[in-house]
This record gives structure tokens, sequence and C-alpha cells, in this order.
């Protein structure tokens, strides 16, 4: 089959979304190369929910930093705001911005990125229950439903019947994991004849292999151009084109190469219009490249032909989640969860059904957080966040002396009336320092927020403004270096309500300290138990847990928000932990 890929996404420009963020030790490091359209890491925003991709593995949180090779190739499309909340400004895909998270590539081991042990506050959780309950839940657990057992590709045309030999011998050394024989074998065969598309797929294949046991990006584009040749030869048979094409785009995603995965995929779709899963797959390209248009378009064509397809509807009712439909978009992340499909079973769309639950006031969002806290997604019904290190102690409130920073807390409130001044101060310059809140997590009023530090990075020009509050925050690290928080100011407005919602990690807690407090209407709830701000005083809690916020006083409420590492993460993992 003759299919002309030479321009299948090979330039490079530095214009577009989707690239692919990395290594969670260095934090200014030149990205490799990224192709059609993708800008360098550093333009991407870290403060995001990850989305998992269909069959891919595992994959920590996203960061800034250089792309290193990782054996665990796993897309992420991302939303913005904190605790996966829907955008108000646009209320589109184009927020969403791919990143991948990779392992540094350093001899210390690094931080795995797992489901929280939910500690001694909810037993309900799997993590904390006796030995045994993980294998009664999983037997609750829905199977996904089995695909139908595929033919086995037909990879040969006539002539590579002719030295199938030969190619058996060299693939039996790319079996055993004598990967650098087997290229040497597969070289050779191209070498001798080079129109055989199954000796250059090998190639391809032993390629691909050896780039992720040497841990090499070059290795990993030379497959990915060997590929290409393998499906474009003229008599390459249709099964041998499509496993090429569609293992060219998976790994042209693993390196960050959104837009060229995007045109092999369109391709491919082409070539084999009948086939559901592809179209599936170039949705998710879409999404990859925040091109929420086109992946509705695609999933629209998918589910006209396929109406039942789960994994078309839950990214579907996604997308319309993604444009604050809120109401249209439960059907169809509830019927794609109980399709039980490959690649509906995910925290994020268990998440995402029971946000909308709750935003149109139907109590069944606590059965899907369940449901989703049984199958492993999160680690009990309260605390839902999706980007955790397992074993860290969980609570919903904190005491100072609990969390080990009594100094810190003992400075806020010694200070609170100076840092309280400079934030009037900076309210009263009417210069915009408050930025509304655009993470869509109120269902009505006004919230604005001044930002000082940034996943772990002080923002100089917003420090002009309240140097003493920025001096005073400076001695304390746990504060100023947590890479999964944030230290702002936050202005609410009589009439606000805010959904309620969860945080991205359990890895920092936040602390809020009362700076201009009504006397009645201001409380915020974490769990089931609900508090008061007191001016003066901290309020301290794990924000991965459920909360919502009402503000009913009749004049504004002012605080001030520090968050801080959580205090059981060690040096080395605070270190390695990538920004959120």
């Amino acid at each position: 089959m003759d299919v002309d890929l030479e321009h299948l996404g090979e330039a490079s420009s530095n214009h577009g979304p989707g690239s692919r963020g990395a290594e969670p030790i260095e934090a200014t490091s030149p990205a490799l190369p990224v192709e059609d359209g993708s800008p360098g890491v550093q333009d991407l925003e870290a403060e995001i929910q990850g989305w998992s991709c269909r069959h891919h593995g595992d994959l920590s949180f996203p960061s800034h930093t250089k792309i290193l090779y990782q054996t665990i190739p796993r897309a992420v499309y991302t939303l913005m705001g904190g605790g996966a909340q829907l955008s108000s400004k646009t209320r589109t895909f184009s927020l969403l911005k791919l990143v991948f998270s990779v392992a540094a590539l350093v001899e210390e081991p690094s931080v795995e990125d797992s489901e929280v042990d939910s500690g001694q506050y909810l037993t309900s959780s799997k993590f904390t229950q006796e030995a045994g309950t993980t294998d009664r839940q999983a037997e609750e657990k829905p199977k996904e439903k089995a695909p139908a057992k595929a033919k086995k590709p037909k990879l040969l045309n006539k002539f590579d019947k002719t030295i199938k030999a030969e190619i058996d011998a060299a693939e039996k050394l790319r079996k055993k994991g004598k990967l650098e024989e087997a290229l040497r074998a597969f070289d050779a065969l191209v070498q001798l004849h080079p129109q055989s598309p199954r000796a250059r797929y090998g190639k391809a294949q032993a390629e691909d292999g050896l780039a992720e046991k040497l841990r090499s990006n070059d290795m990993l584009q030379k497959a990915i151009s060997t590929y290409r040749e393998a499906a474009e030869l003229p008599d390459a048979t249709a099964d041998l084109l499509r496993a090429a094409l569609k293992r060219r785009a998976e790994r042209q995603q693993f390196l960050g190469r959104m837009r060229g995965a995007l045109a092999t995929l369109e391709k491919l779709t082409q070539v084999f219009p009948d086939d559901i899963g592809l179209k599936n797959d170039l949705g998710v390209a879409h999404l990859l490249l925040g091109d929420n248009k086109g992946a509705k378009r695609v999933y629209e064509e998918v589910l006209a032909v396929a109406p039942t397809d789960g994994f078309a509807k839950v990214h579907y009712g996604f997308i319309l989640k993604s444009e604050n439909r809120i109401a249209e978009s439960i059907p169809y992340l509830k019927e794609g969860l109980e399709s039980g499909e490959p690649g509906t079973d995910d925290g994020r769309f268990y998440f995402h059904l029971g946000d909308a639950l709750q935003r149109v006031g139907d109590e069944s969002a606590y059965h899907w957080y369940e449901v989703g806290h049984k199958h492993g997604h999160f680690a009990s019904v309260w605390q839902r966040s999706l980007y955790n290190v397992n074993g860290l102690k969980a609570q919903p409130w904190w005491t100072p002396k609990e969390t080990g920073y009594t100094d810190l807390v003992k400075a806020l409130e010694r200070n609170w009336k100076t840092i309280r001044d400079e934030a009037l101060a900076g309210m009263d310059q009417k210069s915009g320092l408050f930025i509304p809140e655009e993470e869509n997590l109120r269902e009505k009023g006004e919230w604005g927020q001044y930002t000082l530090w940034q996943q772990g990075k002080k923002l100089a020009t917003s420090c002009q403004s309240v140097p003493k509050t920025c001096s005073l925050l400076e001695r304390f690290p746990e504060a100023t270096g947590c890479k999964r928080g944030q230290i702002k100011f936050s202005v609410m407005q009589p009439g606000t309500h805010v959904w309620p919602h969860t945080g991205p990690t359990n890895c920092r807690l936040r602390m809020h300290l009362g700076l201009v407090i009504p006397k009645h209407g201001c409380r915020i709830r974490c769990t089931d138990q609900t508090r008061e701000w007191q001016e003066g005083k901290v309020l301290i809690f794990d924000d991965s847990f459920e909360h919502e916020v009402w503000q009913e006083a009749d004049s504004y409420r002012l605080i001030f928000i520090v968050d801080v590492w959580h205090p059981e993460l060690t040096a080395s993992q605070r270190q390695a932990l990538s920004p959120i």
C-alpha cells in the first residue's frame, strides 16, 4: 500500500500549543526541539490537572523542565486550574496543553507519585484497610471489556516471504532483548533488500527498543523516521502500514511532537476510515494540541456511527463540560464510565462526572466518587487529589504543632497587620494587582487573587508592591520553596459562593491568615467540618480534601494564603517533585 508520508509533521517551529515538560530537578533547562508549532517547555502553564490518554502507562505530574527520555510513554492532556476545574475565561479546550513528566536521569531514585495513604482520618479509604481488602475491592471493580481477539497481523508481502528465514532470525534476537545485534541484523537486511517493508519495520522496532534501553531521544527519533520509511514502501501490507504508523504516532507524542503525531493519525484514518479506535486516537491527538473543536468534531463523527462507544462518550462529555455545558456533559460521562471500555476507567472522568453532578445539585455525585475510590483512583470519597505521594498523613484540618511549622505561623500572626496594610495599599491602587479567579470555581460572586510566589518561584514584580510581606516570607523555605503551591492574597466580595472542589495534590498544606474578616457570613467547609476565619489568626487545612467557601457578609473578606510542603515529605522528595 503506497502512502506518501514525507511531510507528516517533521518540520519545527516556535509557535502553537502542545509540548512536553519533564525532569523534576532542573527548573530552567533547554527543551528538545519541538515539532510543528509546539512551543518550548518553558511556555507551558504548570498549574494544571492531568488527563489520561488511551493505551499508555503511568505518569507523574508534569513540570516546566527539560525533556529527558523515559521508558513509560504516556500522554496527558491537561486542564488549567487547581483541582481540575474548568476555566471560565474561554470555556474551551484551547486551555488544554500537552505536558509529559519523565523520570530524572539521576542515580538517586525518583519520587513516585501515587494515590495517597489517607492516614487515620477516613477508614473507608482502600489504603487504610487490613490486608486482603484490596483483593475484595478488586473483585468489586467491574472488569473492562476485553477486546475481541485480534487476528494475527499479516506483515509479510510476497517478497518478504522469500527472506522470511532471515527476518525471523533477526526478530528472534530482538525478542530476546539482544537489541544491538537485532539492529545490525535488520540493518543488513535493509541494505541488501531496501524494498522490504518487513525488514525496515523490524529495524524501526529494534531502534525503538534500543532507545528505551539507552534512554536516548536521538535513537528514538531514528525509529520514528524508520517507521515512516517502512510505511512509505509501495508494497507494504495494510497491517504493516497500520502498525508502523500507529507506533510512529505514539512515539511522536512521547517526544512532544504533537502536530506530527496528529498528521500521522490523520493519514491513518484516511487509509482506514472505518477504524473507530484510530478515530478515537485522532480525537485525543486534537485534545493534546488544545484543539477542542477538532476533537469534538471527531467524537461526533464516531458517535454518529458508533453511538455506544464508551471511549468517545467520556471524551465528548469532558469536552462539553469544558464548554460549561454541565448538564449536557453528564449522560456522556456517566454512560462512558458505565461502558467499562478500555480507556474509560480513569480518575479524571470520575472526578469531572462527580463535579458536574454536584453543580446541578445531584447527590449521586458521591456515589461516583465512591466508585472512583473503590477503583483506586481516589484515596477516599473526600480526598480526590490525583497527583500524590504515598504514605503521607491525611486529615482535613491541621494545628500548627502538627505541621511543625510553628515559627512560620507565629511570624504570620505577629505581623498580620503589616501584611494586611500592604495588601490594602495594593487594593487601593486599583491598578489590577488583584486578578479575578479564572478557574471556574465560583457559582457566583467576585473573587480576586494577587500572587507573590508560584510553584516555588518568586514573582519579583508582585513583591515590589508588598516588600515587607515578601521579606518576611523569604525566611521560610517550606513556603517559598513549595513547588506545588502558591503564596497569594485573596479578596472575596459579598455574595460569592465557591463550588465544592479539591486541590490537585496531597503534597502541600494550605494556611489562611485572616486580614479583613467581617463579623458574620464568611465560612469555609473542609469535608464535613465548617470553620470561620479570624483576623490575625491562621487556619490550616489540606486542600486535597473537598472544600467549599461562602461569603455572605455585607463587606469584602481579605485573607493571605500560604502553601507549605506536607511536613512528612523528605528534603530529597521536595527537590525531586515536579511543580504544580
